[in-house]
């Protein structure tokens, strides 16, 4: 590619790099402005003192830390169970052949085509002929049928790609079977665990739509639920409260990508290769 092309290119990374990137830059910006800069009628870039203000309101608000609790119950209950389910369920599909074997990798790949808004009434009704309507428990169970399918599939395309001859060159050298798992296998598949578990956080701590529909007391809402609830129907809407707590509520996936962005490249390329 000449150097002209290049420039091209990297002028149109730049460019939509700064699209993507804009929308979280104003709700940083906002969430440090005081109110005659967020409603004034000519744009502020950046706050010329920032406050602290709206995120000691929106931290202080009823149920904030409440809903902070559920969602962090939900989330890590759901990517520790779709991480121990999808590993051994992807290690039979990857290593093991079986009657229905295709038939299920099939299945795998149709639950990921399916809409998720299209569920809400047939799950809401599964949910409540077994109790499971405004518990927490039963919004893990709906978001590990949306989490489990594609970290099979992901893991599946990892564990393909590791050979065989390693885990039989440990047992030969004596290792057991499970000491060779411990030992060679999951090592090897810890990209692909982080991966998928990047998947499944990132998904149950952002979603809404479900956790809207199935949780009803204040007690058991989720903190995206609780982030709706801040706008109300009033003709005064504090944006620098809502953008506060979208701040705080985006800062704990900051901090998980950053944990484990060594691995995350290599992990999704990995399992995408052969599947």
């Amino acid at each position: 590619m000449s150097r002209r092309g290049r420039l091209g290119w990297n002028t149109l990374g730049v460019v939509l790099l700064a699209l993507l990137a804009f929308p979280v830059f104003w709700m940083v910006s906002t969430a440090f402005k005081n109110n005659d800069q967020i409603n004034s009628y000519d744009p502020v870039w950046l706050p010329g003192h920032p406050m602290l203000g709206h995120f000691r309101d929106a931290m202080h608000r009823p149920y904030f830390w409440t809903d902070v609790k559920n969602s962090v119950i939900v989330v890590l209950a759901t990517v520790v169970i779709s991480l121990a389910i999808s590993f051994f369920a992807a290690l039979a599909l990857a290593k093991y052949r079986f009657t229905g074997r295709k038939l299920f990798i099939v299945l795998v790949i149709g639950i990921q085509m399916l809409p998720q808004a299209g569920l809400i009434i047939p799950l809401y009704v599964v949910l409540a002929k077994h109790g499971e309507v405004n518990k927490l428990s039963g919004l893990i169970l709906v978001y590990l049928t949306f989490a489990l399918p594609f970290c099979v599939w992901t893991l599946r395309g990892f564990l393909l790609g590791i050979p065989k001859d390693l885990e039989e060159a440990a047992m030969v050298d004596g290792s057991s079977r499970l000491g060779a798992f411990v030992r060679i296998l999951l090592p090897l598949v810890a990209p692909g665990l982080v991966a998928t578990s990047v998947f499944a956080f990132i998904t149950s701590w952002n979603e809404f739509i479900f956790a809207n529909t199935i949780l009803h007391d204040d007690q058991h809402r989720t903190i995206t639920v609780f982030l709706s609830l801040m706008y109300g129907g009033a003709r005064f809407v504090d944006w620098g409260a809502i953008m506060a707590a979208s701040t705080l509520i985006a800062i704990p996936v900051v901090i998980f990508f950053l944990l484990v962005q060594r691995r995350i490249a290599f992990g999704l390329t990995a399992g995408a290769v052969k599947g």
